[in-house]
């Protein structure tokens, strides 16, 4: 079910918890030609975290400062596309509880059929999660 399994980089946004802001940082990517992998956004009473993970971090790190939006930090995830099956993400989940590893955050995508559901989780050792699921 796992199709494949990859440490990848994502951009963690602190921003002002306010209408337009998402639109804003995502025409700033668009703009700036690079493609947005997946995100998440999600409010914390004034502030709001947006987290991208885009095909171009650096580029997207450097194009967000010049607009405005300073305060950041990169942080390590694994990204996992997934068959778009019942029981896929279990899967996952039964690997990481058994290497004994905490799941810190998850996020995902699916799509109706044909395609792989992609999984991006942050945990406690990153590295083991990675080894573990890439073994099946």
């Amino acid at each position: 079910m796992i199709k494949a399994v990859n440490m990848k980089k994502e951009i963690v946004v602190t921003v002002a918890n306010k209408m337009g802001v998402l639109a804003d940082m995502c025409k700033i990517v668009a703009d700036n030609g690079i493609n947005l992998e997946a995100f998440v956004g999600y409010g914390m009473g004034k502030e709001a975290k947006i987290h991208l993970l885009t095909a171009d971090n650096l580029r997207v790190s450097d194009a967000l400062k010049k607009a405005g939006y300073r305060s950041q930090e990169e942080k390590s995830v694994v990204m996992i596309d997934l068959e778009n099956k019942i029981g896929a993400l279990k899967l996952v989940t039964d690997k990481v509880s058994q290497e004994g590893v905490d799941i810190k955050y998850a996020y995902g995508t699916t799509c109706a059929s044909g395609c792989p559901a992609t999984m991006v989780i942050s945990t406690s050792d990153n590295e083991r999660v990675l080894t573990a699921l890439k073994k099946g």
